[in-house]
């Protein structure tokens, strides 16, 4: 009887912000049902050595499962990187993805994948999901900045095996909401114990399905904590706690920033010492001439520290930039020197730069060499995306000059612009 009175759909929809305006999913940017596609873009554009990838994006609709499993199961390199930039959408759908994900030991990461071909300045428009729905390659570009994997999209994203969540991107949850639709009239009481019961059974599942892929209890408290009316970006520290991505030092590759001044930016997040928590780092690259760059560090000030540290970067053997004067701007330090073309060049050729860091010693005097034998606390970075960019910037530079080098320590209009948590609803 009850059964014929109510009808049951239990969903995760698109973030709060955009159902309050009541703005239909394909206006906010995403396409109306999930979809998917193989993608080709530059060299390295998905990491060293990687020109390709599957993309996954829009929202999660009741038949994405099967059309994913069927676009899948077909593909032999299990080794191609998802890329997931996605609004949400239908719980139980996206439970059987992760599951598919799982047994494929599929790699995922939040990003946007860029179709150039769509010329009318939107990805969803039905010529735009017309040449994404073609059999093939689909030539396209790849950032993570702003990309969004939020609501039932982080279910989605933690059924892969191996997961990474790039500093300048958003992994954002929040609790499900029922939606009922009633059939008659039913006495309040026996539809508020109906809700009771479909909540209670929606968080048993939950809690198993994070179980199953061996995500801490911790993330199932949160989200029952958040409103569905609110989102949660889950922060650094939280990621790397709950087991969704645990790398000590996550970090986006090298890309241009097409500012009134272009420059190469990377940012790359540090786990501390005290393993609790993370501190942002952003490198840009300027070009000044056609034979001298300025290489700007910002960094998280840390509070605390016992006078002022010296940075160095070590490109290759021979090359060494060292980091003097810095400037603070309200949480950050910031550092910039000029480097001479032969130091672009050594950045350019090497996989890896080396950063060394060291606090003064008790006669105020500090090793600047990142050699690792001199107490010096040493990290590398990637360098992928690096000659790509510095390529781009060269076009537009102004020729090489015999003037003197500039005296400001910072490039015009390079206010430091590090954020540990992008916007909740970036642009898509």
């Amino acid at each position: 009887m009850f059964s014929r009175l109510l009808f049951f759909v239990a969903l995760l929809l698109i973030p709060g912000v955009l159902r309050a305006e009541e703005t239909p999913v394909q206006k906010a940017g995403f396409a109306k049902k999930l979809t998917i596609y193989l993608a080709k873009g530059p060299a390295n554009a998905c990491g060293a050595g990687c020109d390709r990838w599957i993309a996954i994006e829009g929202e999660i609709d009741r038949e994405a499962a099967q059309r994913i499993r069927t676009f899948l199961f077909p593909i032999k390199d299990r080794q191609l990187p998802i890329y997931l930039h996605s609004p949400g959408g239908n719980v139980e759908q996206s439970y059987g993805i992760a599951r598919f994900l799982r047994a494929h030991k599929a790699i995922a990461r939040v990003g946007r994948t860029i179709v150039p071909a769509c010329s009318t300045g939107t990805q969803v428009d039905a010529a735009c999901l017309k040449i994404k729905a073609a059999k093939g390659e689909v030539e396209a570009e790849l950032t993570t900045r702003n990309a969004m994997c939020v609501s039932a999209c982080a279910y989605l994203f933690l059924g892969a095996t191996s997961r990474e969540v790039a500093p300048d991107s958003v992994l954002a949850v929040h609790n499900s909401k029922l939606m009922f639709v009633v059939h008659g009239h039913p006495p309040a009481q026996v539809v508020a114990d109906f809700r009771r019961r479909e909540m209670v059974s929606a968080d048993r599942d939950r809690n198993v399905f994070l179980a199953a892929m061996g995500i801490s209890h911790e993330l199932s408290d949160l989200i029952k904590s958040v409103k569905f009316e609110d989102l949660h970006v889950l922060t650094r520290p939280e990621l790397y706690r709950f087991g969704i991505d645990t790398r000590p030092l996550p970090e986006t590759l090298w890309a241009v920033e097409k500012e009134t001044r272009p420059y190469v930016r990377k940012i790359v997040q540090q786990k501390r010492a005290d393993g609790s928590s993370f501190r942002m780092m952003e490198w840009r690259l300027f070009c000044e001439s056609k034979d001298r760059g300025r290489l700007m560090f910002v960094r998280e000030f840390e509070e605390g520290a016992a006078g002022k540290s010296t940075v160095a970067m070590m490109a290759g053997a021979t090359r060494t930039v060292a980091f003097g004067r810095s400037a603070r701007f309200g949480k950050y330090e910031v550092w910039s020197e000029a480097v001479t073309s032969d130091t672009v060049k050594a950045m350019l050729a090497a996989p890896h730069l080396q950063i060394g860091e060291s606090a003064p010693a008790t006669d105020g005097k500090s090793d600047t060499k990142p050699d690792g034998k001199s107490g010096l606390a040493t990290f590398d970075i990637d360098t992928t995306g690096l000659e790509q960019g510095w390529t781009q910037l060269l076009a537009s530079c102004p020729a090489a000059t015999a003037g003197p080098k500039p005296a400001s320590p910072l490039p015009a209009a390079a206010s430091p612009s590090v954020s540990a948590v992008p916007a909740s609803s970036p642009s898509p």
